[in-house]
């Protein structure tokens, strides 16, 4: 059997082994009521994904904060999140299997679970699984507005489905679900690009209801264009994710969130003044994204990452580092780096607050 170390509350940051996935909780909460006061301001409400975070902790952290629910990718994710204790979940993949769909159902008897389709094949097993579940099931027509991926186009093919998911027994037709997300850029100039996507949200939002369906959701949204698709009118929540703790992407972006989470890593090795040796690798830091940036370090860039190892070039005041120092890393992609640690180390003014397990991790089924 194998015995995970874990250091208790109190410990200083410095002291936690290493690598490891930290968080600085002050920044984290701040990111966490900065996007609820700007997305309520726009007249929308917050429900965030957790593909991110895979973490009840952090759910119901931003449930607290005003969020109306969460947003996850898989049944096994909401399955962590329901047994966390998170009641209203909206799942933003298409679910087809037969396992999975009699999962959705069973899950749905004891949470508010809503699930995206664009297909009435689809719409049709999620029904007859309620039935036989006994539960009810959420849904609404997932919407392709942007980026070509899942989702019926707006027009004629959301009002069909839209129709037939109403008819069906077991469902309720909940709305319309639209991701205009990946849209970068600095301040104004992400405005044109997000509105022409949206543009096509509000058009089959206006023909449902023309259809004489009511529409009691619009949910669309991430991090880079929050504060813009929180103010057309038609939209009434935002899924944006990844703000809680940005990364090397969105922080390009200069969005109004602090980065929060760093890999920890230590020096193992100084072979030469001008390089260091990390005990980080693609095991633990994911570089997807592109590699890692060197944090509160001037002189240092991160230049390789091998399996278990991560190489620095050093100059001037940097070469000052020797064994055993630890270095702070902001990864280019927090989502697919969480997803390989089991555990967050939250931190307050240095010192250890709490150790939250990354229960989500690896539920992709």
């Amino acid at each position: 059997m194998v015995v995970e170390f874990l250091p208790p509350p109190g410990t200083p940051v410095e002291m936690i082994d290493t690598p490891a996935m930290i968080v600085d909780l002050d920044v984290a909460e701040a990111n966490i009521r900065d996007i609820q006061r700007v997305v309520s301001s726009g007249g929308a409400a917050m429900r965030p994904h957790t593909k991110t975070t895979k973490s009840p902790y952090w759910a119901l952290k931003q449930i607290d904060a005003g969020a109306v629910g969460v947003c996850c990718a898989k049944v096994g994710e909401a399955e962590v999140l329901v047994e966390g204790g998170v009641s209203d979940i909206l799942i933003t993949s298409e679910i087809i299997s037969a396992s999975k769909i009699a999962r959705l159902a069973a899950l749905a008897r004891n949470a508010d679970i809503k699930v995206v389709v664009d297909d009435a094949d689809n719409a049709r097993d999620i029904s007859a699984a309620a039935i036989a579940s006994k539960s009810q099931i959420g849904v609404l027509v997932d919407v392709n507005i942007r980026i070509d991926r899942c989702g019926v186009e707006p027009g004629e093919p959301t009002t069909t489905l839209a129709k037939i998911v109403d008819g069906l027994p077991g469902l309720n037709f909940e709305g319309l679900n639209g991701y205009e997300g990946h849209v970068f850029g600095l301040g104004d100039e992400r405005i044109p690009e997000t509105l022409e996507a949206l543009e096509k949200l509000q058009f089959a939002v206006a023909e449902v209801k023309a259809a004489g369906l009511p529409v009691g959701t619009v949910s669309a949204g991430g991090t880079s264009t929050h504060d813009i698709t929180s103010k057309v009118p038609e939209v009434t929540e935002i899924q944006a994710g990844s703000y809680i703790f940005m990364d090397g992407q969105y922080v390009d972006q200069e969005l109004a969130f602090g980065p929060a989470l760093t890999i920890m890593t230590q020096v193992i090795s100084r072979p030469v003044a001008d390089r260091a040796i990390l005990d980080v690798g693609l095991k633990s830091i994911a570089n997807d994204y592109g590699p890692p940036r060197v944090m509160g370090l001037d002189g240092a860039e991160f230049t390789k990452l091998s399996e278990e190892h991560g190489t620095l070039a050093l100059e001037e005041s940097a070469q000052g580092l020797v064994h055993g120092d630890v270095v702070h890393l902001l990864p280019s992609h927090a989502g697919t780096t969480i997803n390989i640690h089991d555990y967050y180390f939250c931190v307050r003014n240095g010192i250890l607050e709490d150790v939250v397990e990354v229960a989500g991790r690896g539920k992709f089924r």
